[in-house]
């Protein structure tokens, strides 16, 4: 059965520092659709994170790439499956060179939420909600 994709491209100032911070995070990259200007982090079998230097980048878009680190170009929101997965993803995130980003965010006993900014300044937010809330 077609299982529907997401590829999320986002402009990166140094590939190599970006490759590093995302692999620390437990992604894997593909190499096969990675070059000296592009690569390609896997986060799920149906989400894939497209880093790009600014260069490259801009061949995609006629409009200017945003300062990410000067102001909001996207915010990327990640599902996990427990508490305690939100705060080791958001940790090693730090751990790997990002900054926290907001408070903790709780919403009774079935949403949590956490969020950091990777070096670029893309801000990210990891989110566990309680499945038999989802469900009804």
């Amino acid at each position: 059965m077609y299982q529907q994709m997401i590829f999320v491209n986002l402009a990166v100032n140094d590939l190599g520092a970006s490759k590093k911070f995302f692999t620390e995070l437990g992604f894997t990259l593909n190499e096969q659709f990675s070059d000296d200007s592009t690569s390609s982090v896997v986060i799920s079998d149906t989400i894939v994170l497209m880093i790009m230097n600014r260069e490259r980048f801009g061949q995609f878009t006629k409009k200017p790439i945003a300062d990410s680190s000067q102001m909001v170009e996207t915010l990327l929101a990640l599902s996990a499956e427990s508490r305690e997965q939100v705060d080791e993803l958001v940790d090693k995130a730090i751990a790997a060179g990002g900054a926290p980003a907001g408070e903790t965010q709780e919403q009774g006993d079935f949403m949590y939420g956490r969020a950091f900014f990777d070096p670029d300044g893309h801000h990210f937010e990891v989110v566990w909600m309680d499945p038999s809330v989802i469900e009804s």
